[in-house]
């Protein structure tokens, strides 16, 4: 029985594993606003950017709304640690990362959530809050005067839902509204370069019961995120980053003092453009399926007494994406009511701009 159980993990990582590495390259599409794509917690970073299968926490609001089904309930234990009545699922997250620190250019990324589980709506209903500082320019006019200067930022507002569809399987959806102001000067013809779109999200995260051998131990992610009109700049028109996000998780090891979890994610970018326009929506879900390559991330978290937690993972992606690779390392630690969390970006190429990058994050259990 045990030989079986293991074998069937092993098959499930080496059949995703071999999926991801035959993937063709070529000339990939491009997007606007690709701080939504920003992993905004530690956590999951840490463990090379997965979760779509985990999503496990309010966090799952980007990961995979499908997760929000499954926060219910919280035991409340009493003063001699023992459990009493349960009492609604209430978590707020927060992180924040200087990005791209090899710039020196004052880019910072923050993100906020906050959830509560409803009896009279059956799920979980969650608000969350993105913002991305693009740092402060000098604005120049066609002979090269300096004419001021102005700081560019984007941000995302969102909602988002999550209910059981059956007793193993969750799902949900986020509305959201994207901002991006590159200049928000009005020029002669009364337009800036202020873009605005809305998004949507929609996720399912399937936790099976009765399988032989792995009950409880698998878990199975699906996500579609960013689905949206382009977002305009003046007369520049740009896609939103709709992706593809699928991923699986394995609880390897689950007892008195020891978690370890194993996660993988593969996602694809559906944006199919050229040189001149891309293609709009819905017809870009069919045509970016020819935008080769994938993005890849494995990783894994071990938890000791449910205390401290030691996370690493690998991402990886073609060069016809931008061939980003890199290592992530993080740590976590949970005292009392609060979750804090810590990642760390190791580049293989030293001078890289994600090299060093830093992210910190706080979960706190709202009861």
């Amino acid at each position: 029985m045990k030989n079986l159980k293991w074998f069937a993990i092993t098959t499930i990582l080496v059949v995703t594993f071999l999926y991801s590495t035959q993937i063709s390259k070529a000339q990939a599409g491009g997007s606007s606003v690709p701080f939504l794509l920003i992993s905004p917690d530690a956590r999951m970073s840490g463990m090379g950017e997965v979760g779509t299968a985990i999503a496990d926490d309010i966090n799952a609001v980007f990961w995979n709304p499908g997760g929000l089904a499954f926060l219910d309930y919280f035991p409340k234990v009493n003063q001699f640690d023992e459990y009493e009545n349960l009492v609604p699922y209430r978590q707020v997250a927060l992180s924040f990362s200087p990005w791209l620190p090899q710039f020196n250019a004052d880019l910072f990324y923050s993100y906020g959530t906050i959830g509560q589980y409803f009896d009279d709506l059956q799920g979980t209903v969650a608000f969350n809050f993105t913002f991305m500082n693009l740092g402060e320019f000098t604005r120049t006019n066609i002979k090269g005067d300096i004419e001021g200067k102005f700081i560019s930022n984007e941000f995302a507002v969102g909602i988002s839902y999550g209910t059981i569809v059956a007793p193993d399987l969750g799902v949900g959806f986020q509305l959201k509204y994207i901002r991006s102001a590159l200049d928000p000067k009005v020029d002669q013809s009364g337009e800036s370069g202020v873009g605005f779109s809305g998004g949507f999200d929609f996720g399912a995260l399937w936790k099976p019961q009765d399988l032989p051998y792995i009950q409880d131990m698998l878990s199975l992610g699906i996500n579609l995120k960013n689905i949206g009109p382009k977002l305009t700049y003046k007369r520049d028109s740009d896609p939103l980053p709709t992706t593809l996000n699928v991923g699986a998780a394995v609880k390897v090891l689950d007892d008195e003092f020891h978690n370890l979890k194993i996660a993988t994610d593969i996602t694809k970018l559906l944006v199919k453009r050229d040189s001149i326009d891309s293609d709009p929506l819905p017809k870009s879900l069919i045509t970016g399926w020819e935008n080769p390559g994938v993005e890849f991330s494995v990783g894994a978290e071990y938890w000791y007494e449910n205390l401290i937690a030691l996370r690493a993972g690998y991402f990886t992606e073609p060069s016809a994406l931008g061939d980003r690779q890199y290592w992530n390392f993080g740590a976590g630690l949970k005292w009392s009511i609060f979750k804090l969390d810590f990642s760390f970006i190791n580049t293989i190429e030293a001078n890289h701009p994600l090299a060093n990058t830093m992210r910190f994050s706080m979960l706190v259990d709202w009861k």
